[in-house]
């Protein structure tokens, strides 16, 4: 590859993440193991053994140059950049599920974390603010835009909690059926949870009014906002499925579909964070990166490595973070040279 480096792995990435410095990325396994790269750098990438079992999931720590991990074995933890791992929380036989952070400033970042209906909250140095009891087991965790709010998914809907409430009443968002993951709009103007029967349902904020978004011909497991939140990108159908949250959208408006038309299935997308792009991973083993605007596609890795399970972008929107369900993990460098 020349702009960036792969490696073969040898387990299932379940996640990656680049560190908030944009220093590193890390790539958690479904061994129990993460592995560190070093941006940039041909090094060798460190392994951390960090789970008794597998990662569920996988966070950039809020406090720079590392990451946070949810595993099977009820533990959460935190790995330093030189690989080394120390425990967060411990959930005891129940695994934890989700993994969300948030990076504040003056130290005040967050760490939130699901086991079973509970979702605990630390602060950034792993003390423990508040557990939140939710109707049903968690499916997804979000915070929004600014950090004051935390979304989860669960049967018939999602909860939305203010973070810093002195008394924990969320605002309920219902809809009957299972919900299995979520994403808050960048500007806090909608919530949309992914659903079992391959369909989308969102929430208009502040009123409250209802978005159906279906037509998928698999389930979605992957729902991205581009940086302004004019669209949201989402997995499911055989091309990458843009839903324009702009001119009164989604409801009545038809989304946008890029780089599909072969009858493969997109597994993944990630929007950039600084322009109007997005990538997806299909279950091939093809990413693509596309121009929202002009509808260019650029294919970036070639269908051979396995079905694409996770991407990521990091903050600056210069690196892409690759990983499949064979084990084939990549970093491709976008810098301008």
């Amino acid at each position: 590859m020349s702009r960036g480096m792969s490696r073969e792995l040898d387990a299932f990435v379940v996640a990656v993440r680049f560190s908030r410095d944009g220093r590193h990325a890390g790539f958690a396994l479904g061994d129990g193991t993460v592995r560190l790269a070093t941006v940039g750098s041909a090094g060798e990438w460190i392994t951390a053994a960090v789970h008794d079992g597998s990662v569920l999931d996988f966070a950039p720590d809020p406090t720079g140059d590392g990451f946070i991990s949810a595993g099977d074995d009820g533990k959460l933890n935190r790995i330093g950049a030189d690989g080394s791992v120390s425990g967060v929380g411990n959930f005891g036989s129940k695994w934890v599920e989700h993994v969300a952070t948030y990076a504040l400033d003056k130290g005040k970042g967050l760490i939130a974390a699901s086991a079973g209906k509970v979702v605990r909250l630390y602060d950034q140095a792993g003390q423990v603010l508040k557990d939140l009891v939710h109707p049903s087991t968690v499916t997804g965790l979000a915070f929004d835009g600014k950090g004051k709010r935390i979304g989860a998914s669960h049967y018939n809907g999602a909860s939305l909690w203010f973070v810093a409430a002195k008394t924990d009443t969320p605002r309920k968002l219902e809809w009957k059926g299972s919900h299995t993951g979520i994403a808050i709009h960048p500007e806090g103007e909608a919530v949309v949870t992914a659903m079992q029967e391959n369909a989308l349902h969102g929430w208009k904020l502040p009123n409250g009014e209802h978005m159906r978004m279906s037509g998928y011909p698999a389930k979605t497991v992957s729902l991205s906002f581009t940086r302004n939140g004019k669209w949201m990108a989402s997995s499911g159908a055989d091309a990458m499925v843009l839903w324009p949250f702009f001119g009164g959208g989604p409801m009545g408006k038809a989304p946008l579909e890029l780089a599909g038309g072969d009858g493969i299935i997109c597994n993944q997308v990630a929007s950039n964070p600084r322009d109007e792009i997005v990538a997806g991973g299909f279950a091939d083993g093809l990413v693509v990166v596309a121009d929202i605007g002009s509808s260019r596609i650029l294919p970036v890795v070639p269908p051979d490595h396995g079905p694409i399970s996770a991407l990521a972008w990091s903050a600056d929107g210069t690196q892409l973070a690759i990983g499949t369900e064979t084990g084939y993990a990549a970093i491709v460098d976008f810098a301008k040279r």
